[in-house]
């Protein structure tokens, strides 16, 4: 019986490496890894060995018949990625293949005579935590990683939805490395306050930054800095209980919440605002953001989308997953006849295929929410045009299908993108929202290097930081190699700190 991978996946290709029959798609050297919503096993390829279940750090892979039955339906996700393709353990000649090791080869080593470096990563996200890892396990260095708050896990820790318990277990396998002993940890440091970019750059071989994208993208609509409209990077740190997170940043007292965006973020926002709080009890929950939620008023959540479902961004894995969740129901606001058509004409495989299911509504927006259960609305094809309220929100106005349309409610949450936050002393492009760099090597700067979001834009889940981080790293052993980076007299950074 085949293996299935489900909607956990976080793509960092760990399973690829183990498959002994090249079953396993989108491979990091194939053009369209990193663009599809999840990787694939191929069912008439899988030889049921189970390396890549033992390798998936995040638990996102099981045998087609223990699939639970939420989780069905992805045996047929991945069956229908393989649709018309060759089999895939024909790509290489015969099935089943297995890999073909020859000698071993060691490309990003360096000469064993070089001094070991130092190397100091900011950051103790995904993307900082691949970075260390590569620098650890195929290098000598020295690794001093360094965070700005009091806990180390960055995007792991505050940026995952408490109800992903599978997701978040990855920190678990980089947990290993910071305790590492060539790995000396920095927590509570931040660069540009405690400790400026020359002061870290002078103590170090080399510097690679890996500090996200942590603001939100303003929507520039009148009303938006109303209170009781937030950024959905506010809600997500407040139900994870970032340290920074304000207890109240979420109005509850209302029945009705309108969320602006309709990616994976705003999925999970959407989720944990409507989730039966005893069902959120057993997960990492912040504990003052359960108690709130024990006595919201919320009703109905409502997801607004400029264009139509087929444009959606979210993923299939995680639209299933909403349009399957047992706590409250998923419905379609079908104001405009794009909407039906969209679904009614969507092939297999598609997003809006899977809003077939749902019911679809013409919903009176100038009513309050239906009683009952929960649920969240799905509205398309309507762009916010305005915050509106006083001394704070009170609805929002958008555009519909034939004239405005006004939809009271207490909150309003933006969830249209993450926006990087330039560091003190490093060059910042403003309109990308990035530290300019090539292949992360940071410009004007010899041996500061980048890596994730602020290297690329906020683009990619988890895995995707895993090829951005071998890149970095690789460009970085490749100055080593060509003496563009040269060692330094070690200079210990504690020092530094205690006298700050």
């Amino acid at each position: 019986m085949a293996y299935a991978i489900t909607q956990t996946c976080c793509n960092d290709a760990s399973c690829v490496a183990v498959c002994p029959v090249n079953c396993i798609h989108p491979t990091p050297d194939e053009p369209d890894f990193g663009t599809t919503d999840m990787l694939y096993i191929d069912p008439r390829s899988c030889i049921d060995c189970g390396a890549c279940a033992d390798a998936c750090p995040v638990d996102a892979i099981f045998p087609v018949d223990m699939l639970s039955e939420s989780l069905k339906p992805y045996a047929d996700v991945n069956a229908r990625f393989y649709d018309g393709k060759p089999v895939s353990a024909d790509v290489l000649g015969s099935s089943p293949v297995f890999h073909n090791w020859g000698a071993p080869t060691f490309d990003r080593t360096i000469s064993s005579d070089f001094p070991a470096l130092d190397v100091a990563v900011v950051g103790s996200g995904p993307a900082g935590m691949y970075a260390v890892e590569d620098l650890l396990l195929h290098t000598s260095a020295r690794v001093t990683l360094i965070d700005r708050l009091d806990v180390a896990g960055g995007l792991i820790r505050f940026g995952v939805a408490p109800d992903h318990p599978s997701t978040k277990r990855i920190d678990e396998t980089f947990a290993r490395y910071r305790e590492h002993p060539r790995l000396t940890l920095r927590l509570g440091v931040e660069v540009g306050k405690d400790v400026t970019v020359d002061e870290l750059a002078a103590r170090h071989d080399a510097v690679i930054y890996a500090v996200g994208a942590s603001s939100a993208r303003s929507l520039g609509i009148e009303g938006e800095q109303l209170p009781g409209s937030v950024a959905a990077t506010d809600v997500v740190s407040w139900y994870n209980g970032h340290p920074d997170a304000s207890d109240d940043v979420v109005d509850l007292s209302s029945q009705r919440a309108v969320l602006i965006g309709n990616g994976n973020v705003a999925l999970d926002v959407a989720r944990i605002l409507s989730s039966d709080p005893g069902t959120l009890a057993s997960t990492s929950i912040s504990q003052s953001a359960l108690a709130r939620l024990r006595s919201s008023s919320v009703q109905e959540v409502v997801l607004l989308a400029r264009r139509g479902p087929e444009h959606a961004a979210y993923t299939e894995p995680e639209l299933l997953a909403l349009t399957r969740h047992p706590d409250f129901d998923v419905v379609v606001d079908n104001h405009d006849d794009r909407v039906a058509k969209a679904i009614d004409a969507a092939e297999p495989g598609e997003k809006a295929q899977l809003l077939r299911s749902l019911v679809q509504e013409h919903i009176d927006w100038s009513a309050p929410p239906v009683g009952g259960r929960r649920r969240i609305v799905l509205r398309f094809h309507s762009s916010p045009l305005e915050v509106l309220g006083g001394d704070r929100v009170t609805g929002l106005r958008t555009s519909g299908s034939e004239s405005d349309v006004d939809i009271a409610a207490g909150s309003v949450v933006r969830a249209v993108g993450y926006r990087g936050v330039g560091v003190p002393g490093l060059p910042y492009d403003e309109a990308a929202g990035t530290i300019p760099n090539t292949a992360g090597r940071v410009q004007g700067r010899d041996g500061t290097y980048v890596v994730g979001w602020i290297k690329r834009g906020p683009s990619g889940g988890i895995g995707a930081n895993k090829t951005c981080a071998q890149e970095t790293v690789a460009a970085l052993l490749d100055d080593v190699r060509n003496n563009r980076v040269q060692p330094r007299q070690p200079r210990k950074l504690a020092g530094l700190l205690r006298r700050s």
